[in-house]
């Protein structure tokens, strides 16, 4: 199949390198020459604007954006509605507040063009592994492009099968490989949202109780109660068979094997605005949250202290997503 991508940074360029490596073709638009340019010369190809992209692809088009949420999104979709033809796809991929996807799906739809809402995750690691999709959209349309979600997606040998789901016929097969049609406009950003929100807390888990660990030599404790404890091997012990061995304690234990103080990283800790959505969706819901609340006001509360915990979740955050934070 053919796909149009606008935006090839750590997780469009890698999109685009999947699906060329699955066989398909591929359309690539960035503002930066240079991203471009470095696509074009692994298969895909690259276009110098918008319009062209469209030029590029032949109907029913689909259209992939993966652009920061908020105004380049939005300029994006303004800019390439009018260009497209009835029955036509556009995919937003990145982190978008759901109620835009309920708002754009609307919109597209009176024009006669179709929308999904795709929550993305698999960060820097995607290109390897796949990425886990939640959509949200018709369902038509998210079949009609199903052999690029399935080549996108981890694939079912990704993890053991779950015991007593059922298989075969009347079962959805998808999300064993890896992705979900989640429900209408909105789902797919919805869960995607949540999903993050979640991440935010299993994250402060495991630096709060590093934390912990980094400590137990305080000299606030009598001496006889100082313990001093090699994290490092602490964490790699806890990758093999403890209750809390993970993707994220996997990326913890190589950060601490490479710098056991993370010292090189700051403990300036941001939120992409997904965690701050959930506890909003939260509160709209009366549903009690506290344990997700209270991480997104530890992000807060670590741009004003520096503590080992602040450090293990910026290790964390730059082992699955790149991103490497310097506090102001």
């Amino acid at each position: 199949m053919q796909l149009g991508m606008v935006g090839l940074g750590r997780m469009g360029g890698n999109i685009v390198r999947r699906l060329l490596r699955a066989g398909h073709a591929c359309a690539a638009f960035d503002r930066d020459p240079a991203a471009r340019e470095a696509l074009a010369a692994e298969g895909a190809q690259a276009v110098p604007d918008l319009p062209a992209m469209v030029a590029a692809l032949a109907p029913p088009r689909a259209l992939w954006i993966m652009l920061p949420a908020g105004a380049a999104t939005e300029e994006a979709i303004e800019t390439l509605a009018p260009l497209l033809s009835p029955g036509d796809v556009l995919i937003d991929g990145g982190n978008s507040f759901w109620k835009d996807a309920v708002r754009r799906g609307a919109a597209l739809r009176a024009r006669g063009l179709h929308f999904l809402d795709i929550g993305t995750s698999g960060g820097v690691w995607g290109l390897a592994r796949g990425y886990s999709l939640m959509i949200g959209g018709e369902d038509a349309v998210v079949r009609r492009l199903d052999p690029i979600l399935a080549a996108l997606a981890p694939g079912r040998d990704a993890a053991p099968p779950t015991p007593g789901r059922p298989r075969g016929e009347g079962s959805d097969p998808r999300p064993e490989q890896g992705y979900v049609h989640a429900g209408p406009n909105g789902a797919g950003h919805f869960t995607k949202m949540v999903h993050n929100g979640i991440e935010y807390g299993m994250m402060q888990a495991f630096a709060e109780g590093l934390d912990i660990l980094k400590h137990a030599d305080s000299p606030e404790l009598p001496e006889e109660h100082r313990l001093s404890l090699n994290l490092p091997d602490i964490t790699e012990a806890w990758r093999r068979g403890s209750v809390v061995a993970s993707w994220l304690l996997d990326l913890t234990a190589q950060a601490l094997a490479g710098d056991p103080e993370l010292e090189g990283f700051s403990g300036h800790v941001s939120d992409s605005g997904e965690g701050r959505w959930t506890v909003q969706a939260a509160v709209e819901t009366a549903v009690s949250a506290p344990v997700l609340s209270a991480a997104l006001y530890a992000r807060f509360a670590s741009r004003d202290e520096r503590r080992f915990a602040g450090r293990v979740l910026s290790a964390q955050r730059k082992g699955f997503g790149g991103h490497l934070e310097q506090k102001p």
